[in-house]
């Protein structure tokens, strides 16, 4: 999707070399999913439980999602395999739901017990296979309950290849939690809230990232998640009289938080391009692309895609905004 020129083309993936500018510097978020879901039985009645781990509180605590949250009530007991949990509620969360554990719940534990968080629309359970398969290649980073899906699209072979053609690749860490996935539901979009992700950004990321924008280089985030961990750690100073700084800010390092909302009327200051799968309306991923390129111009753009037989969804086609 070529915003300049205003038009559509169909290429490949593999095709990324030679359609990238020279000097294009590509984001790719190195989160890697974790085996956050997990089955269980409640300690009184026997009864099946579903729980997927969203983000740990305190070495024993964790902020869950349920399934059949309505059966579901603070002060049941649970098990798990060789641990007991109570379900509580979160002070200050909105309601959310806790699960305190009788002992350390960490990613080795969670290796052995937990399951792969597979999309709801994937109608079968997780296999050994996904553990590897829904994760990018570059995955590093433990903590997401889904996959940065765009990277899903990025081999060994490819990212070479970009390379050699003239690119340069950075990582970054955004942790894919609700904020990510769950849809807006209010009327005013500017009324949605955000729920919060923590991402994490090296000096070496930074440095680069900061040196690409002073010298005019173009940025790719690919996908959303990098687009919004970028958008969300930028500082503005426009005082900075370090040359090898770009005039208008610089990105802050190490871990943060952020629950930004990208939507149409945005202003974009670190992202110039974006590759991202293709997504659903009334999705906050589907406002974030709207903003980037326009609505008007993603819409008739999308309508072509399905015309053509496109895939959405996690192990769906992509585009690439220019």
């Amino acid at each position: 999707m070529n915003r300049e020129k205003g038009c559509l083309e169909h290429k490949m993936v593999n095709d990324l070399p030679g359609i990238l500018e020279k000097g294009t510097l590509i984001v790719l978020n190195n989160s890697r999913v974790r085996r956050a879901r997990l089955f269980g039985i409640t300690e009184a009645g026997g009864a099946k439980a579903e729980f997927l781990l969203l983000k740990k509180i305190d070495p024993l605590s964790w902020l869950v999602l349920s399934k059949r949250s309505k059966r579901q009530k603070p002060g049941n007991r649970y098990v798990f395999d060789d641990v007991g949990a109570e379900l509580q509620l979160s002070v200050g969360s909105e309601g959310n739901l806790l699960l305190r554990f009788d002992h350390k719940i960490d990613d080795a534990w969670l290796d052995v017990h937990g399951h792969i968080p597979l999309p709801p629309y994937i109608r079968r359970q997780d296999s050994e296979d996904d553990a590897e398969r829904y994760q990018t290649v570059y995955a590093q980073e433990h903590g997401s309950v889904a996959a940065p899906t765009a990277g899903l699209h990025f081999t060994e072979e490819l990212l070479s290849e970009l390379k050699s053609a003239g690119m340069e690749t950075v990582f970054l860490t955004l942790h894919v939690g609700l904020g990510t996935f769950l849809p807006v539901r209010t009327e005013n979009i500017e009324e949605h809230k955000m729920h919060e992700e923590i991402y994490n950004i090296g000096e070496e990321t930074a440095c680069r990232i900061e040196k690409a924008k002073a010298e005019g280089r173009k940025i790719l985030a690919v996908g959303t998640t990098s687009v919004r961990t970028l958008e969300s750690a930028w500082i503005e100073d426009h005082s900075i009289e370090n040359q090898s700084l770009p005039a208008c800010g610089r990105l802050r390092r190490g871990e943060g938080s952020t629950s930004i909302f990208i939507y149409p009327g945005y202003t974009f200051k670190v992202v110039d391009c974006l590759f991202t799968n293709f997504h659903t309306p009334g999705s906050t991923l589907l406002m974030l692309v709207s903003a980037l390129a326009g609505r008007d111009f993603v819409m008739e753009n999308y309508k072509e895609a399905i015309k053509k037989g496109y895939r959405f969804f996690s192990y769906g086609d992509a585009c690439l905004i220019l």
